[in-house]
């Protein structure tokens, strides 16, 4: 979150932080705050692990769904800055604050689309 909220800042975007319990709200939250009008970006960000069952593949599904469906149906771009990982080390070489960050290229992807898309 901090990468896509760093960029966000940089830009003098006005940025809402909303939570969720988990990966598998978020579409419905996207989608809701795209809705509303009261915004011209949603970035959706968060974390998805491997466990022992191959649950985190139809959650990553899902997700990946839920928040493509939000912009569409929305007409507000809704990007995904959503790590899936097998394991913590991994989901944390993504999130680096040089380098890779999801969070940020989510972000990146929000201000292109909602100033120049």
């Amino acid at each position: 979150m901090l990468g896509a909220s760093d960029f966000l800042r940089k830009k003098k975007a006005r940025i809402e932080v909303v939570k969720v319990p988990g990966a598998f709200e978020l579409p419905h939250r996207a989608m809701k705050m795209a809705a509303s009008g009261r915004y011209r970006a949603v970035v959706a960000v968060g974390c998805i692990l491997a466990g022992d069952t191959p649950h985190h593949r139809y959650l990553s599904q899902a997700t990946m769904s839920g928040l493509t469906l939000a912009g569409v149906l929305s007409g507000v771009p809704v990007t995904c800055g959503v790590v899936t990982a097998q394991s913590w080390k991994l989901a944390m070489e993504r999130s680096r604050a040089k380098g890779v960050n999801r969070g940020r290229e989510a972000a990146q992807a929000a201000w292109e689309m909602a100033n120049h898309g």
